[in-house]
């Protein structure tokens, strides 16, 4: 359910965005989300198109990029892509892990007229 906020968020966000560069209308949102964040797009999606009614943004597109979950060993430097939340470094068995990717979320772009 967290998923309401966030996209009240970003709702605002572009919108506020939008409007200090002088667009009447948002065409297209594009978003970057990690996957470890949770956030479920399709979820995203529904209560964006719910919220965005009678504002600029209704009737915009969104676009997802999911960035998969990513870690760094600190004892051997190995960088891998996590597989199913093992966390173990598939190059030397170490649980001393650094997470490097998977956690962003953030509003990449905006496509407005």
């Amino acid at each position: 359910m967290h998923e309401l906020a966030i996209t009240e968020e970003i709702l605002n966000l572009v919108v506020s965005e939008a409007k200090k560069n002088s667009a009447t209308k948002v065409k297209l949102v594009k978003l970057v989300i990690g996957e470890m964040t949770g956030i479920v797009n399709e979820s995203v999606s529904f209560y964006f198109n719910e919220i965005s009614k009678k504002t600029i943004a209704e009737g915009a597109g969104l676009s997802f990029r999911r960035i998969p979950a990513a870690g760094r060993c600190r004892d051997c430097g190995h960088e891998f892509e996590v597989k199913d939340f093992v966390w173990a470094c598939p190059h030397c068995g170490s649980l001393n892990i650094n997470i490097t990717a998977g956690k962003e979320l953030y509003l990449e772009s905006i496509e407005a007229i």
